[in-house]
C-alpha cells in the first residue's frame, strides 16, 4: 500500500477478519446499506447469484445481493473521463471479446466502497480489468487485475474465481433494507459494541 492507502486501511473498521471489531463500532459501508460496489459484489458469489444478460449494445449483470443491475457497454465506446459521470458505486464499464474471453475494463469508482469485507480501500483512480471465460458449460472463470497508483504500489492480480451454473430456479430476494438494518443494529450491533467496551 501507499501511505494514502495505509491511512485509509487503518481508518476502516471491518467486522470480519483479523482486524474485526464489533459491527456497532465498525464503519463498514454495508452496515448502512450502502451499495457494496465493484469488485466487492463479485466476491459475494458464494452467497448470492450473479446473472449475465447480453443485449444488443451492452452486457447486463444482475447481482441478487441488493438486486443491483450493472451495465457493461459493448458498443465500442471508451472508458469515461467525465468528472460528472465518474464517482459511481459500480464504476463505468466497457466490455469486449478477446477470443473466448469477455474482458471488462472499468474506472470512475467512488472511494466510498471497500474492495472487500476486510476493509481494503481503493481510490477514485482505481482501474479494474475483469476477464470472464467459460471453462465448460457449467463453469465460468473470472480473473481480476486492479490498478490503483494512489492506494497501491503495484497492480494486484487475483486468483482465478470460479462460478458454477445453478440449477433452474428463481433468484431469492436479498435486499439490505435500512429499516431491517436499523432493527439489527439495535438488537445485535449495539449490544455487541457495548459489551466490547
Amino acid at each position: 500500500m501507499t501511505a494514502w492507502g495505509k491511512e485509509r486501511f487503518e481508518a476502516n473498521k471491518p467486522s470480519y477478519g483479523p482486524r474485526q471489531v464489533p459491527p456497532a463500532v465498525g464503519n463498514d459501508p454495508q452496515g448502512k446499506c450502502d451499495p457494496l460496489g465493484i469488485p466487492r459484489l463479485l466476491f459475494y458469489g458464494g452467497t448470492t447469484t450473479i446473472e449475465m444478460l447480453p443485449a444488443k449494445d451492452r452486457m447486463l449483470q444482475f447481482f441478487e445481493w441488493g438486486h443491483v443491475w450493472r451495465t457493461i457497454w459493448t458498443d465500442g465506446r471508451q472508458l469515461s473521463n467525465d468528472p460528472d459521470q465518474d464517482s459511481r458505486w459500480l464504476g463505468y464499464s466497457v466490455g469486449r471479446w478477446d477470443g473466448d474471453t469477455f474482458v471488462v475494463d472499468s474506472n470512475g469508482f467512488t472511494e466510498r466502497t471497500w474492495l472487500d469485507h476486510f476493509g481494503d480501500p481503493h481510490s477514485d483512480q482505481m482501474r479494474l480489468e475483469e476477464r470472464y471465460r467459460r471453462a465448460d458449460r457449467d463453469t465460468l472463470e473470472l480473473t481480476l487485475t486492479l490498478t490503483d497508483p494512489k492506494a497501491y504500489t503495484k497492480p494486484w492480480i487475483s486468483d482465478k474465481k470460479t462460478f458454477k451454473l445453478e440449477p433452474k430456479g428463481e433468484p431469492m430476494e436479498i435486499f439490505c433494507a435500512p429499516s431491517e438494518e436499523e432493527v439489527f443494529n439495535q438488537r445485535v450491533r449495539g449490544p455487541a459494541g457495548r459489551a466490547k467496551k
